[in-house]
């Protein structure tokens, strides 16, 4: 390797790893002093100096003066040491300057493991200097590559990984895809130091908030509980100690401009905002909706509440794969009992004809299918804005996903109506 070849490897360094020209200098310094050792014995002392500037490497090395025919290879005949140091006597060392050239394939095979060796070290401990203060920050990154289900995010000068725990169930990520994720940790795996990411993190969502809402960054506005089911629904209890600061509009922003951010970067994941309150009773109230309650009982020795609802908003309350009423009891910490209020079975079929009838008019569809949406929980154009097409086409065995989402057209549409 010639001057301008480490002058290259120096600005390179530097300029993608992050690497100082000073350091690299005494990495390659270290290692052509393990590579020389290969041709010199481990006892010989070696000097090797590298300019960083313009890269001219000298290398010297302290031998014993001989009067032997054949000195050994820690040795240098008595004639060459005088011609380098007239006074030199027998068993003097004397430093002369090496010629790189007279090393071997095995030298430089030497030396190129010895260069990567400290080049990794050197990695380990810029990543623990860097990012250890950063965990709990979203960075954002490449998609490099996959190791098994784990994702390989290339952050610049490192890369990261996001386990398959860490990984949000609804998404797919592909190769050269940029994302952002949340530093969850740095820790020591078996080839060093990891950058462990995130998306499934419930921190994930508290800090793209805390990104969007500058009256949570300021703390005017808290988050008082969040619960998370990554890819299907978030839950977020937010409060302020000032009387005129509206938490929730805070946080939904202009128009929803904020909270439109935060849905679009968790791919659609709903998000549910509401105002905190140490009342149990008003907390479940919250949690809960868009299900209407009808009736709620606290068990305050058993920490448990249980919450009665009409027929037709049991699924609502309870949630596509009950995860609405597992993120409320995760929220408010209590245990949640959902069930369908049956004290006032009297006038249901009358209420649910009505129903029917105001769902059939306000969508523009025949009454009997009006009945099979109703019927399972969809009985108002409320409830149906919140489902999905999967929800509805699941819910109604005969409806098409195609049938489903032209429904859910028409009930955003007919509420959209109502509103102006």
């Amino acid at each position: 390797m010639n001057t301008q070849d480490f002058l290259t490897v120096l600005d390179y360094m530097e300029k993608e790893k992050g690497i100082s020209r000073k350091v690299m200098a005494s990495v390659i310094e270290s290692a052509l002093v393990t590579a020389a050792h290969k041709t010199y014995p481990p006892e010989t002392e070696i000097r090797v100096t590298l300019d960083a500037k313009t890269g001219k490497i000298q290398m010297f090395a302290k031998l014993k003066a001989t009067d032997r025919a054949r000195p050994n290879p820690e040795e240098i005949s008595i004639v060459k040491a005088r011609s380098v140091n007239p006074s030199a006597r027998l068993g003097d060392l004397v430093e002369i300057e090496l010629d790189a050239k007279q090393f071997g394939r095995i030298a430089a095979q030497v030396f190129k493991q010895a260069m990567n060796q400290n080049l990794r070290s050197i990695e380990k401990t810029m990543i623990m200097e860097e990012f250890q203060g950063r965990v709990g920050d979203i960075v954002a990154g490449t998609v490099r590559r996959f190791d098994r289900a784990d994702v390989v995010i290339d952050l610049g000068k490192f890369e990261g990984i996001m386990p398959a725990r860490e990984r949000v169930p609804t998404e797919e990520y592909t190769p050269g895809e940029r994302i952002r994720a949340l530093v969850l940790a740095v820790q020591q795996g078996q080839r060093g130091p990891e950058i462990i990411l995130s998306r499934a993190s419930h921190d994930f969502v508290r800090r793209l908030l805390a990104l969007e809402v500058a009256e949570l960054a300021d703390g005017v506005v808290q988050i008082k509980s969040l619960a998370r089911e990554p890819g299907f629904r978030t839950k977020i209890a937010v409060w302020s100690d000032v009387e005129k600061v509206d938490p929730v509009g805070a946080c939904v922003g202009i128009r929803g401009s904020r909270v439109k951010n935060i849905v679009r970067e968790l791919n659609n994941e709903k998000v549910d905002l509401f105002r905190w309150s140490p009342n149990i009773h008003e907390l479940v109230i919250e949690a809960l909706k868009p299900a209407k309650l009808r009736k709620i009982e606290i068990d305050e020795t058993n920490h448990r509440v249980r919450a009665l609802v009409d027929a037709e908003n049991l699924s609502l309350a309870i949630g596509r794969k009950g995860h609405n009423a597992r993120l409320a009891s995760r929220l408010t910490g209590w245990h949640i009992d959902v069930e369908e209020d049956k004290t006032e079975v009297v006038g249901f079929e009358q209420k649910l004809g009505q129903a029917v009838q105001s769902l059939a008019t306000a969508l523009g569809i025949e009454v009997p299918l009006a009945q099979k949406i109703a019927s399972v929980g969809f009985s108002t154009v409320e409830a149906l804005v919140e489902a999905t097409e999967t929800d509805l086409s699941e819910a109604v065995p005969d409806l098409t996903p195609e049938q489903a989402k032209e429904i859910l057209t028409k009930a955003q549409a007919a509420l959209a109506a109502a509103k102006s």
